[in-house]
């Protein structure tokens, strides 16, 4: 795990990643499959930023100012030159400042962000904890059918029903909601706070 103010590798995307979150990934140009490549050599993670402006391919993008540190979980490379992935995030960060390298992609130094602290379920927690659950369940189920032995679930394990973050992180994930928004909810540093929203939303919107 990196240290406050180390220098890490960035990915940006059009994706919020969340601690905990699993994020499969097809990486096919070169100054990333060398940036993989040396991650995985050096055993050491590259950080997932949603992109605030520019794009995945090209030119550097502009990173928004926080994200989630990522492991790679798995990986092939069926096809020449084209690497699949599945990675997993594991800590939030903030950059404090950035370079471009010469073949365009970012590193950042940065610090990371505490953990969500452990809180005691309340009456929103359970709610939306057990809801998740029959949603976790149904889309295993259906993924398993569907793909059998060759299924992989979209949530890692283990499944933490009991800890806000982790729960709200997972709602995060699977609800339609717009990027901005789940940037927004990425950044906010109280679980039980981020889980509060999501349990408004769940509530509006008849889920809950």
């Amino acid at each position: 795990m990196p240290e406050n103010n180390s220098w890490i590798p960035l990915f940006p995307l059009n994706a919020v990643l969340f601690p905990g979150g699993v994020l499969p990934l097809k990486v096919f140009e070169t100054r990333y499959l060398d940036m993989l490549r040396e991650c995985m050599r050096l055993e050491q993670p590259f950080g997932v930023v949603l992109i605030k402006s520019g794009q995945e391919v090209g030119n550097a993008a502009e990173p928004e100012s926080v994200g989630c540190l990522t492991r790679i979980i798995e990986w092939d490379m069926q096809d020449l030159g084209v690497m699949m992935l599945r990675t997993e995030g594991s800590q939030r960060f903030r950059i404090v400042q950035q370079r471009v390298l010469s073949d365009q992609r970012l590193e950042a130094q940065v610090t990371l962000i505490d953990s969500d602290a452990a809180t005691l379920p309340d009456e929103a927690h359970l709610q939306c904890a057990s809801t998740l659950k029959l949603v976790i369940d149904d889309i295993n189920k259906k993924g398993r059918a569907a793909h059998g032995e060759n299924f992989a679930s979209p949530f890692a394990l283990p499944l933490q029903f009991d800890n806000a973050g982790w729960v709200a992180n997972r709602w995060c994930e699977i609800l339609p909601i717009p990027l901005k928004a789940r940037q927004k909810l990425l950044e906010l540093t109280d679980g039980r706070e981020r889980l509060g929203i999501v349990h408004q939303y769940l509530r509006q919107h008849h889920i809950i």
